[in-house]
């Protein structure tokens, strides 16, 4: 069994349990004009009126969803309950609810459901894989790399990587945090409201569905303050930038159907690319105009031996990081393949632990300058090594159809 996992944690330090769902109510996402999100380079009409949310009260587990007329009740009636939603929807996630097909994925903002408290409590320390052998090896990997220690990127962040963030979701595990990373919109240059992160950030993969809640936090604590003094802070501080919902996500249909939890035959393709929208409300301002800056993604990265260097960013959350601090990791990147009949990864050496996964790693684009190569995207427990997916064709196809949704928008 390999002894590898995505890097993402949750309250519990558990990977998300999996169970097979089927697509209830793949059809009313459109039919009851719910923010809705779809994965699947060609599936362009799955999805409902981006434009449209729920909100609910923020004062404690009494909140309310509210929905124009009688949505709310024609949802339960299909067992979507918008009142429990706000802490991760049905509570068992049985296999009958657990939406997983490309169309199947709604996500209502609501509201003030990710405050400080929250952000700060979906980073659990621990890890439940207990080695770093990578067995089965088939195809090309070179001798693992030493472990590189992770340096605490400069605060605040915004002035070294506007563009990075962390993502908070909801999984059958409770609050989970991954790490995320503004990227360019071809469609709306300058003006992207397009987000880069790991497939098994936003979808469970082939024994699971979609998570829901997700919302990406940019420069998320950007004055770099200490756990102690986050318990107090203003949710302004920890979230400078605001939070930014959701309204469609598309991962690859390799993540969908080979996706593991330790990886599996879907890690080479364990990317994602989330379109997103202010829980505020729009202010007229794209997200790359709010933070200042986006990375280009570069789909033709050179063959391993080319590349001189990568910097994997992340906001590490297992011990024994907290996850409170954004850091960074630079090495030379090898080459990790789990099968011969897959595409290698990169792995460079880093001792970033579960939250850093689906954060950044920057290299050099076509042009010389700065661009994302790579997601975090499994390691092992033992914290040496980092690996990522080449981005090829798939990903490329993952982007221009997010890109594609919301060209005339």
């Amino acid at each position: 069994m390999r002894s590898i996992r995505p890097l993402f944690t949750g309250r519990q330090g558990r990977s998300a349990r999996r169970t097979v769902p089927v697509t209830a109510v793949a059809a009313i996402g459109a039919a009851l004009m719910l923010t809705a999100t779809a994965c699947g380079p060609d599936d362009d009409n799955a999805g409902g009126d981006p434009s449209a949310t729920a909100s609910a009260d923020q004062a404690g587990d009494g909140g309310t969803s509210q929905l124009p007329g009688d949505l709310t009740d024609q949802l339960k009636k299909h067992g979507i309950d918008l009142d429990k939603w706000k802490h991760g929807g049905w509570q068992n996630w049985d296999k009958d609810k657990w939406l997983r097909e490309a169309e199947d994925f709604i996500n209502p903002i609501i509201a003030g459901l990710w405050d400080p408290d929250r952000m700060r409590d979906a980073d659990p320390p621990k890890q439940d894989v207990d080695d770093n052998d990578v067995s089965g090896d088939q195809g090309v990997t070179d001798p693992t790399p030493a472990p590189v220690k992770a340096a605490a990127v400069s605060a605040p962040y915004h002035s070294s990587a506007p563009y990075a963030g962390k993502l908070f979701f909801d999984s059958p595990e409770g609050h989970m945090v991954c790490s995320a990373t503004v990227v360019t919109d071809p469609a709306h240059p300058g003006k992207s409201n397009m987000v880069w992160t790991a497939g098994h950030c936003v979808h469970a993969g082939k024994d699971g569905g979609w998570y829901r809640n997700i919302a990406f936090v940019p420069s998320y604590n950007d004055t770099a303050m200490p756990l102690d003094q986050l318990k107090n802070a203003p949710k302004e501080k920890v979230a400078p930038y605001g939070v930014w919902w959701g309204d469609w996500a598309q991962t690859s249909e390799q993540w969908i159907e080979g996706g593991g939890e330790t990886g599996g035959d879907g890690a080479p393709y364990d990317f994602s690319v989330i379109h997103v929208t202010p829980e505020k409300g729009s202010t007229g301002k794209s997200l790359e105009e709010t933070v200042g800056s986006a990375m280009p993604v570069n789909f033709n990265a050179p063959a391993v031996p080319s590349i001189k260097s990568l910097t994997a960013k992340g906001y590490p959350a297992a011990a024994p990081f907290d996850g409170q601090t954004l850091y960074q990791c630079t090495d030379k990147p090898g080459r990790l393949s789990l099968a011969a009949s897959l595409p290698t990864m990169y792995r460079i050496g880093c001792t970033m632990t579960g939250g850093s996964s689906g954060g950044g790693w920057i290299g050099t684009g076509d042009d010389g300058k700065p661009a994302l190569v790579s997601n975090t995207s499994i390691g092992p427990v033992t914290n040496g090594w980092l690996a990522g997916p080449h981005l090829g064709k798939e990903a490329k196809g993952v982007y221009d159809a997010v890109s594609k949704k919301y060209a005339k928008k």
